[in-house]
């Protein structure tokens, strides 16, 4: 039917010097919901697909840093790929941030049994607290030096070595690491690797949990405040997205006169550790914001880059 009034306004249409109405708008004033013959609708285009979630992804950082080690090093824990500042395999000592691994370590080794209630307060509060009467206990429970030896070879670490200050031999706080490795360390952490299947996650949600800020009130002798650093550079964008686990290390040293400031924090989709020396007087405050600012530099989109309309360059049409 719809051929023949096609042809009967073709006719007309030569007959009276008019337009030709074409097929498919007939089919649209006719309001015909066929979709054979010559016909045709309009086909709506596809909604775009929604960007995919800010994370944190390699860019170059720039800090205007004033003491003697600045290094950072982020893993793409989907490929593995590690990037970071040109040093990034050079080591400083790891302060409280080896506090992860050793509640790791004893996790592991627990396997299925329960985990102690007496232990469960330890790693509660050598991760939390950062307490090192709690952390001197799991140090001991899992074989001192040779728990450090076991991380290098769980974690495949390759820049990781005993710390040999003169007077200081021995001392746990001062394994030399480097922020390579310390991104391997986040990922063997998350990944399941270092706690094993049973504890993983619960040792994930104690690093997320860590509490207290660098203020004079938050830090003790035997323990101190830890929730700084990397968590202040992260939008809300990602931390919206999951827990971020986190485990910072913080010592002011008088041998060199250094404050010896370490930031690791790792999620589902990346680890990133900022490792710094820098003198005692500029403050804990001064390490916690370096370690802010290159997490921020590393957000990728940054906020507010949707809201920026490129420019067309100036020339002649």
């Amino acid at each position: 039917m719809r051929s023949r009034v096609t042809m009967v306004l073709a006719i007309v249409a030569v007959l009276l010097g008019g337009v030709l109405l074409v097929p498919a708008a007939y089919a649209r004033l006719a309001g015909d919901g066929e979709t054979g013959g010559g016909g045709g609708g309009s086909v709506a285009a596809p909604a775009p697909a929604p960007p995919p979630p800010p994370t944190l992804a390699a860019t170059p950082v720039a800090v205007n840093f004033k003491g003697e080690f600045f290094s950072w090093a982020l893993m793409d824990r989907e490929s593995g790929e590690i990037s970071g500042s040109k040093n990034m395999a050079s080591t400083s000592s790891t302060e409280s941030m080896i506090k992860s691994w050793f509640a790791a370590d004893y996790l592991n080794r627990l396997g299925d049994k329960a985990l102690p209630a007496s232990f469960k307060k330890d790693i509660t509060t050598a991760i939390r607290d950062s307490n090192d009467d709690a952390a001197n206990r799991l140090y001991r429970a899992i074989g001192g030096a040779a728990s450090i030896k076991r991380m290098s070879s769980t974690c495949k670490l390759t820049d990781t070595k005993p710390g040999n200050v003169p007077g200081y031999v021995g001392w746990w706080s001062f394994t030399r690491m480097s922020p390579r490795d310390a991104v391997r360390l986040g990922d063997c952490i998350a990944d399941g690797t270092a706690a094993g299947p049973k504890w993983t996650k619960f040792l994930l949600d104690e690093m997320a949990k860590v509490r207290g800020t660098t203020a004079a009130k938050d830090q003790k002798a035997r323990q101190g405040g830890g929730r700084w650093g990397i968590i202040d550079g992260l939008p809300e964008s990602i931390t919206s997205q999951g827990p971020v686990s986190m485990k910072n290390g913080w010592t002011p040293l008088n041998y060199d006169g250094n404050w010896h400031v370490n930031c690791l924090a790792v999620t589902d989709r990346w680890s990133l550790a900022v490792m710094l020396r820098y003198p005692i007087r500029s403050g804990l405050k001064y390490g916690a914001q370096v370690c802010a600012s290159v997490a921020s530099q590393l957000v990728t989109p940054q906020p507010g880059a949707a809201l920026k309309v490129p420019q067309q360059p100036v020339g002649k049409l």
